[in-house]
């Protein structure tokens, strides 16, 4: 659109169904750089992708013309289908339902992706039950732990 400039920066968060330890050092970074790819192909941009064994935290320059929820959800569905393909897993992976967006302005972005690059290292202190429940505490959403972490 002409005269439409946006500079809009959100935080993802989702994770293997179950919160099962499936995504293996030896497996991310293929998977991530295929999820960069889809984004790429939607016409997105990936600043910073990483994680854990049991989610994922991707930090995107999305377009105001991609809805955030069809945004994740053409990830998770291409990403599911990829690591099926692959055989990674006995049996089917699958995301967990649902996701977490938070937004951040500019100013912030170079904490927010060393924050995503220090994954590993927070988890050896922190659940990702811990870390979600914080997030969501610190941008004042509601919600109910039985739908979270189901």
């Amino acid at each position: 659109m002409a005269n439409t400039y946006t500079q809009l920066y959100v935080m993802l968060v989702f994770g293997a169904k179950g919160h099962q330890n499936l995504i293996r050092p030896e497996i991310e970074t293929e998977l991530f750089k295929y999820i960069c790819g889809i984004a790429k192909n939607l016409g997105q941009f990936i600043l910073e992708i990483n994680g854990s064994t049991d989610h994922i935290h991707i930090l995107c320059s999305i377009k105001p013309d991609k809805s955030i929820s069809d945004f994740v959800r053409d990830i998770k569905a291409n990403s599911s289908r990829f690591i099926n393909e692959k055989k990674w897993f006995v049996g089917k992976f699958h995301w967990q339902t649902g996701y977490g967006a938070f937004s951040y302005s500019r100013s912030q972005i170079d904490n927010v992706r060393k924050y995503i690059q220090n994954q590993k290292e927070h988890h050896k202190k922190n659940s990702f039950r811990e870390e979600y429940a914080k997030l969501l505490e610190s941008f004042k959403i509601e919600y109910d732990e039985k739908y979270i972490f189901e």
